[in-house]
This record gives C-alpha cells, structure tokens and sequence, in this order.
C-alpha cells in the first residue's frame, strides 16, 4: 500500500518536472481534494495508507496539472476574499490582485451596485456580503455578464451564497440589459464596478500557458489595445450613475493613465489610479460630478 507521505512525494516531484511553480503547494492541495479531507487536516493522515480509488483519484489530477490546468479547475473552487467560489473553466479565476477593487469599493457605503462582465459574481457577490456584514443588509446590486456559461456559473454560487433577493443577475453585453430589465425606472447606482477583459493582443500571445489555454479568452483580452471595454463602459457610465456615484474599474499595470484619460474625457471628477499591494497600478475611479 502508498502512505499518503509516499504519494505526496511523488506528485510533488511529478509537478516541479512539469515546471509546475510551488509544486509542493499544489500537490498537497489537491491531495486535500482527492481524500475530501481539510486541508488542514492532510499531515495527519500522511503516515496511513491511501485508499486505491483515492489514490487513482489524485494521481488523475497530477496528471491533469502537469498539463499546466489551473488547480481551481480540477478541484471546481476558488478563494477569494475569504470565501469560496465556484469556478469552471467558463469564467476567469477570481484573482488576489482584484481584491484591490473591493477594498475601494467598501471605502465608502454605497445603496446599489452594478458589475459589468461579472464572470463567476465574485465581485458582485462578495460587495453584498461584505455590506450585509457591515450591518446593511438593504444593499441591493446588478450583475451583467454576455457569456451565457458564466452566467450560469454567476447564478450557482448567487444562490450558495443565499443573496437571491439582492443580486438581479442579467445576460447581455454591458449596459444593454438595463433598459429592457427597468425602463422608464432605471436606477442611479451609487457604484458601478467592473474587471473587463484588458489584456492586449501581443501580451495574450505571451500569457502562461496555464491561463491561455484554460481560461476564457473572452474575458481576459478584446484581440486590441486592450482599451475596448474601457471606452465603452465609462463613455456611458454618468448616464448610469447616480449623483456622485462612482465608477471603478480593475486595470492592467501600465493602462492606469490611459483609463484616467477616458474617464476624463467623459466628465468624471475626482479620478486617481489606487495601487495594489505589490505597488502596481490595479484599480482607476472617477465619480459623477
């Protein structure tokens, strides 16, 4: 019989040959997910044997993450903001970096919420929760996705997150959906956030292979400058926003003044460009004058 030290050291090995970066890392998380175990609790049980259908198990996502297939898609979860979210390979992983968003967005309280290009919701849901643990539970918000797959994935993890009654989840391409959802009662959001796709055609080809040929190319590049999501969503953000609403987007590293110069242009005041925790610019806002 394997121990569960033996086959940790295999898979650990497996992966630093595949060029896997933190091999130990992922080897001991997926082991995690093969004997539905927490993570915590994986040393424990090391020096025991492994069931042989467990072992098949984790040996299978060994395998599938020497192929460079992100982790969150052979487990189906993602952390992010300290909980966990349903990920498929239909919608781009929640990332660290993005957490820079949710700290400026929770700077100030806020009635309403709209999330352009919401993907797995992470952004949308997590505001809502945070707000209710925050002890306002009467934060309602909208979440537009084009993607008819990440909607779908959107909707899950609305529901697991029990926010059915504060997250109007609509389909469609940015703003569009609003109007046939309210009409003649469309709303003023107080805020209006979004991660768009602003990876460049020339920075797409020189991704990690792990994000290129697993995550959707949709919502990490517009095959341009980059900039086509952001001239779309702030030229028809102060038509959206309420009076001194704000509007904050996620950026690529070198975009910051480009962005700044959109909103701008579009009669925002009070932008800045906010860095994240690595120095880099991360997030750009303006608000409606």
């Amino acid at each position: 019989m394997t121990t569960g030290s033996e086959a940790l050291v295999a898979a650990t090995r497996t992966l630093a040959a595949a060029g896997i970066p933190d091999p130990g890392r992922d080897a001991r998380r997926l082991f995690a997910h093969a004997l539905k175990v927490p993570p915590g609790r994986l040393t424990l049980i090391l020096p025991e044997p492994v069931p042989a259908d467990a072992l098949a198990i984790y040996r299978q996502l060994i395998t599938r993450r020497a192929a460079h297939e992100p982790v969150s898609h052979l487990t189906g979860r993602r952390m992010f903001y300290g909980r966990e979210f349903l990920v498929t390979p239909d919608v781009l992983d929640p990332r660290p970096e993005t957490e820079t968003l949710i700290e400026a967005a929770l700077a100030e309280p806020f009635a309403q919420v709209l999330d352009l290009g919401m993907g797995s919701g992470c952004i949308l849901l997590t505001l809502l929760a945070e707000m209710e643990a925050m002890g306002h539970p009467e934060v309602w918000g909208a979440g537009v996705e084009l993607s008819p797959a990440a909607f779908e994935v959107a909707w899950w993890n609305r529901n697991a997150f029990r926010l059915e009654e504060r997250a109007l989840l609509l389909q469609g391409s940015w703003y569009a959906p609003l109007a046939a959802e309210f009409g003649a009662d469309m709303p003023g959001f107080a805020l209006i956030v979004s991660n768009p796709p602003y990876v460049t055609e020339d920075e797409w080809q020189a991704l990690d292979a792990t994000v290129r040929e697993h995550e959707p190319r949709i919502a990490l590049t517009d095959g341009a400058d980059g900039l086509t999501a952001y001239r779309e969503i702030v030229a028809s953000a102060p038509a959206h926003l309420a009076p001194r609403g704000r509007l904050m987007v996620e950026i690529g590293p070198a975009q910051g003044m480009a962005v700044a110069a959109l909103m701008l242009e579009a009669g925002l005041s009070d932008v800045r460009i906010v860095q994240d925790l690595d120095g880099r610019d991360r997030v750009v806002l303006g608000r409606r004058a």
